[in-house]
């Protein structure tokens, strides 16, 4: 794995989100006291994407009601933060958004100066973990066997990993994985979180083989997923995990644009098809407002000659890559091999260069 820097990557440092420009000042320089390098959003807008990966949040008092109209999920420490006189209630309003502390200045300048060199120098454990979410541009597309295929070879590249189910219509990740018979909670049981989640008994209750993890669904009844339980579920494993890869759906409920928001990289998976392009367009136009770093790979045959490039041009996206058919893949699965365990393959060619420059691990990491 490749070394840490002395600063966390742009989205791994706290965040803090005001208007106001002299407390903007004063939280500038507190940071500056506690040794931190921090970003910047304005308002609510500004700050979405960055929202959730940031490993601490301060909010201005001035941006507390604007957060509650623009429905930003609830996430772990984020504080919020105003003058004397400003706060009242404050912690009325710290409830409603999900505030964990209420920073009062003055007085709580010294408080905020060690959680900001808490999490300024490289972040709390895990703020390195990876997050890619993969989607369909069209039914079918083969969304799931690449977040599937990823995850195995972030695995097999001995990064820790934690494999999402986000779509609850998808069949399910262990079947995919041929788990299907493996002990372990899936997310009927996990829906009531709402908060920091404990990373080691997460990863101890889910299924599991090596270094792969995965949270899927059961084959129980249909229910929504709520928002929450995904954004304590994202921040778990950015704390205990290396590799996350989050397969959403192509109708993004709450939960499913939590884990976009989340995602240090997102692609759409299309195939070479007219039709399926003019699919993927609607799924892109939903997604890109959520995930800054957004890219299509393409799927063949072609059956009318469209080239990937043609397709990544049509969807306005950088093309990530290409996937030629393998029919040995479609076999395994039948057989509940997990795709791209073999190491072999377009599937895992593509997987292998992937996880290699989202996160410096060996393309020859196969075990």
């Amino acid at each position: 794995m490749p070394p840490r820097t002395s600063l966390p990557p742009p989205g791994r440092r706290p965040l803090v989100v005001t208007g106001d420009g002299d407390l903007l000042d004063d939280l500038l320089r507190l940071a500056a006291a506690g040794g931190a390098e921090v970003e910047l959003a304005p308002d609510p807008a500004a700050a979405r994407t960055r929202w959730l990966p940031a490993p601490l949040v301060l909010l201005g008092a001035d941006q507390a009601q604007p957060c509650l109209r623009a429905r930003l999920p609830h996430r772990p420490r984020l504080v919020l933060v105003g003058r004397s006189g400003e706060l009242d209630p404050g912690w009325q309003v710290a409830e409603l958004i999900g505030a964990e502390h209420v920073a009062t200045l003055p007085a709580a300048e010294p408080w905020l100066v060690d959680r900001l060199a808490e999490h300024g120098a490289e972040g709390p454990p895990g703020a390195g973990a990876r997050v890619v979410a993969v989607l369909g541009g069209r039914g079918g597309a083969g969304a799931s066997v690449l977040a599937g295929g990823l995850a195995v070879t972030a695995a097999r590249s001995r990064l820790r990993t934690l494999l999402v189910d986000a779509d609850p219509l998808g069949g399910g990740l262990d079947l995919v994985l041929g788990w299907e018979q493996l002990e372990g909670l899936r997310w009927p049981a996990l829906t009531g979180a709402d908060g920091r989640v404990d990373a080691p008994a997460l990863v101890r209750a889910l299924p599991s083989r090596g270094d792969l993890v995965v949270l899927s669904w059961d084959r129980g009844d249909l229910f929504p997923l709520p928002a929450p339980a995904m954004a304590a579920t994202v921040d778990a494993a950015r704390r205990g995990r290396d590799f996350v890869v989050v397969d959403l759906p192509r109708q993004l409920d709450e939960a499913a644009v939590t884990a976009l928001q989340s995602a240090d990289q997102a692609y759409v998976i299309v195939p070479a098809e007219l039709r399926a392009t003019a699919a993927a367009a609607r799924v892109v136009a939903t997604a890109a407002p959520h995930c800054a770093e957004l890219s299509v790979i393409v799927r063949g045959p072609a059956p009318g000659r469209l080239k990937a490039a043609e397709v990544a041009r049509a969807l306005g996206l950088p093309l990530a890559g290409t996937l030629r058919p393998e029919p040995g893949l479609v076999r395994g699965l039948e057989r509940g091999e997990a795709p791209a365990a073999a190491g072999r393959g377009p599937l895992a060619a593509l997987c292998q260069r992937i996880v290699a420059d989202l996160t410096g691990a060996s393309r020859a990491g196969a075990a």
